[in-house]
């Protein structure tokens, strides 16, 4: 198995982790789909999103797969009075990573990043390990570090 560059950051950090690969479907790149691909509870897959604020640039939020974001606590979180998800086509350019295939961890720039506080729920999640078709086995709380991160309430109500 092919190791990517969120893999080897959290080797250089000593962190456990577990690799997992799954079969890529590139009409559905969606954490749901993902899920049931891999066999993974869906509560325990998180998807990365890149936002920009209006006073604090861009930053990250790690939310669970079958969740959306709420533009205004997120907003909150990052200290801006408004934020906007990134455009699609920005993603590879800004971060390094496409869509279906964008780690928390390695990407061309150090952004600020938030982790769902529901993560803290579990004993591990799974985020992307940098490609389609692969995820990382990770606890909450090493991630949180790994990423120099922080908990926040992000998730849009009843979703």
């Amino acid at each position: 198995m092919k190791k990517t560059n969120a893999a080897r950051i959290l080797d250089r950090l000593k962190i456990d982790y577990e690799l997992i690969e799954y079969e890529v479907d590139e009409s559905d790149l969606s954490a749901i789909h993902l899920a049931e691909t891999a066999g993974i509870p869906i509560e325990k897959v998180f998807k990365t999103l890149v936002l920009e604020g209006d006073k604090n640039g861009n930053f990250v939020c790690i939310i669970p797969g079958d969740k959306e974001i709420d533009l205004k606590k997120a907003a909150f979180a990052s200290q801006n009075k408004k934020v906007s998800m990134i455009k699609m086509k920005d993603i590879e350019p800004l971060t390094g990573y496409i869509k279906g295939g964008c780690s928390p961890l390695g990407m061309k720039k150090s952004f600020p990043e938030f982790i769902d506080e529901s993560a803290f729920n579990q004993s591990h999640i799974f985020i992307s390990a940098g490609l389609r078709g692969m995820q990382i086995k990770i606890a909450p709380a090493d991630l949180l570090m790994a990423c120099n991160a922080k908990k926040a309430v992000i998730l849009l109500e009843n979703t």
